[in-house]
This record gives structure tokens, sequence and C-alpha cells, in this order.
């Protein structure tokens, strides 16, 4: 007999959204900006995740890595990426039919990301249909990142919702991490940034390799 599940938080980027050539194309610019190397586009599928300053970190040479020049970069990235956030951002295949279907069966949905929040809010209102969603946050100053559980309460709060009901989707370890730390159920996504192996090893309950596979945890 399958799990009651009332309602799915998604990761955004390598789980719903292709974003992988906006963010290299905002680090980039950061690096060229500001006198630094640049990065090949799949050198920043194992660097995402954490958050934009994070990234920063990682994108900048080891020798580079002071503070003050991580915040520099970051601050850079993120003005280019709010000018710039759908160059090339499009859905993976088969995601906006999947989040039909769900949306059929009443599901509550929410995406809860690391991106800057208004870049997130961006992104998402530009590339699904309104009211697709039924929560999106990403990154707020003061709030905790994933995989902080912090946020993933937040919104079960908002949504009237408890963890034991909750599908956690994601494609990276972080989100793994984040959803049995809020005790949500961990299901990785393979198609995204990270390795079946990583998410494997972060803890998934189960892994899918297709979008529409989701509609299997629902009766």
């Amino acid at each position: 007999m399958k799990q009651k599940y009332k309602g799915i938080i998604f990761d955004l980027d390598g789980t719903l959204v292709d974003t992988i050539e906006d963010i290299a194309a905002s680090m980039n610019f950061a690096l060229s900006h500001r006198g630094f190397p640049l990065l090949p586009i799949d050198e920043y599928k194992d660097k995402v995740g954490w958050g934009i300053e994070r990234l920063a970190f990682l994108a900048l040479p080891d020798e580079e890595r002071s503070k003050e020049t991580v915040a520099l970069i970051a601050k850079d990235a993120v003005g280019y990426y709010e000018e710039n956030p759908l160059n090339f951002s499009r859905p993976y295949p088969g995601i906006l039919q999947m989040l039909s279907s769900l949306k059929r069966n009443k599901l509550k949905m929410s995406v809860l990301t690391n991106k800057p929040d208004f870049t997130a809010q961006i992104v998402i209102s530009k590339l699904f249909p309104p009211d697709t969603f039924d929560y999106v946050q990403g990154e707020i100053s003061g709030n905790p990142l994933k995989p902080d559980p912090a946020s993933v309460w937040e919104i079960l709060v908002e949504l009237n919702l408890i963890p034991s009901g909750i599908i956690f989707v994601g494609d990276s370890e972080i989100d793994m991490e984040t959803a049995i730390a809020s005790g949500c159920y961990a299901l990785g996504a393979s198609w995204g940034y990270r390795s079946r192996e990583a998410l494997e090893r972060a803890g998934a309950k189960h892994i899918i390799d297709e979008p529409n596979e989701l509609l299997n945890f629902f009766p």
C-alpha cells in the first residue's frame, strides 16, 4: 500500500530547471570582471547547491579565497544573474507534464533552493504556469541555507503539513541531507548535476531517472 503523501518540496537547480549555463555565465562574468580565470561550464556542476558565496569560494583559485574577495565575486555574480537569469535555463524534459499531473491530484507543491530568492522567484514565474507552486523560497539574508532543516519546517507550517507526509526531491547530496534532517522522504533525481553514487551516499531512499516516475508515489 502506498504511503499517503500530501505534498512535495522540490529543489530548483538541477531538479526542475537546468540552470547551469546561466549560473556559469554569471560567475564567469564576476571572475572576469575581477581578473580571475574562468571555469568551464561542466566544472560548475559539482560546485553549485550551497549558495552563492560558497560557489564564489569554490570558483576562485585557492590562493585568492579571502573573505573579502569571495564577497566581491558573489556580489558581482548576483548582480549579473539578476539581470540575466534566463538566457539558457529551461525546465528539464518531462517536468512540466509531471507537475501538471501532480497538480490535478491536488498535492501541495513547493520549491526550496539556495539560489538567491529574488532570482529564484523570477525563474519560477517565467518558466512555470501561475500557481504551479504553493510556496517558493530561495536564499534570504539571515535564514539558514540547506541542508539546515529550518526552512523546510517553515514551509510545512505555511502549508499545514508534517514531514512524514512530504517527499523532498533533489539532485544533490545537499537535498538528501536536508530531507533526512527535516524528516521528509529523500528522493533523488538522477538527471541533475550530481552522480547517482553521490545521491546514494547521501542517504537517498530512492532515486528516479525520469520525472514521471514521481507519479508512482501517488495513488
